[in-house]
């Protein structure tokens, strides 16, 4: 059975996240009701990450097994037809070694953040963006994010529910940047790392807000990821403004 890989750009909003559910509308099923428009299912998609309900993607990355061959080209069309008028769609698509995981195959998955700084609710980004009301002080959020920088117990900033086996984990980079939209100050997180624990990202971003806001010394972020404990982490952050930016492979199989 050939192997595709699909690139999955998503809003997150209408969905309960990306993983499948039996109850409520996911990312994964939609894609998987559209793919047995093409081909007899059931069909089964592995996804390079599993976002939470209202987490968006630019570039997700699954793959999926068909029965026939199909030119890459056309199988993107075909889904992107049938997804319609889902905020879905396949943004590539390159036929796979039988052996290639999108998950396991991956080495490293990138964030996004966006947060908007303005009084004003947000009209053209509602859904898409955390907005805080006060300024905030982008470099005291550098200082504290540069603590977490390396490989870590990151409990602290773990979900209680999350399942992963260990909460060590390597945090390769977070930059912090601040850029002027025509919607008001935009500061922008951007993380990077082999992998991610359930609410990680959120939970750092949440916390470092409090850094930007003066209510925490940069400092202080160190305590709390030496401190290993659920409870010493700051406010964990809507899921809104996060998006799942990239995931990177030994070999782009997009090329």
């Amino acid at each position: 059975m050939p192997r595709y890989a699909l690139k999955v750009e998503y809003n997150g909003a209408p969905f309960a996240g990306w993983q499948r559910q039996a109850d409520q509308p996911s990312v994964q099923g939609a894609i998987e009701d559209a793919l047995a428009r093409l081909e007899p299912g059931p069909h089964t998609i592995a996804a390079a990450g599993r976002t939470d309900a209202g987490v968006h993607g630019l570039a997700q990355v699954a793959h999926c097994d068909m029965t026939k061959n199909w030119d890459p080209f056309r199988l993107s069309e075909a889904l992107n037809y049938h997804l319609k008028p889902l905020p879905v769609a396949i943004l590539d698509c390159a036929q796979v070694a039988d052996d290639w995981h999108a998950r396991f195959s991956a080495i490293e998955r990138r964030y996004l953040f966006r947060l908007l700084v303005r009084r004003a609710p947000a009209t053209h980004d509602k859904g898409l963006v955390w907005r805080v009301q006060n300024p905030l002080d982008v470099e005291a959020m550098r200082q504290g994010a540069a603590h977490l920088v390396g490989h870590h117990d990151f409990t602290t900033f773990r979900s209680t529910i999350c399942q992963a086996k260990s909460p060590m984990k390597t945090l390769d980079d977070i930059s912090i940047t601040q850029v002027e939209n025509l919607s008001g100050p935009e500061i922008q997180f951007r993380l990077r790392a082999r992998s991610f624990l359930h609410n990680q990202v959120r939970s750092i971003v949440g916390t470092l807000e409090r850094v930007g806001a003066g209510a925490w010394e940069p400092g202080q972020m160190k305590t709390a990821l030496e401190a290993c404990d659920r409870a010493a982490c700051g406010p964990v952050c809507p899921p809104q403004g996060l998006y799942l930016a990239g995931v990177g492979y030994p070999e782009d199989p997009f090329g």
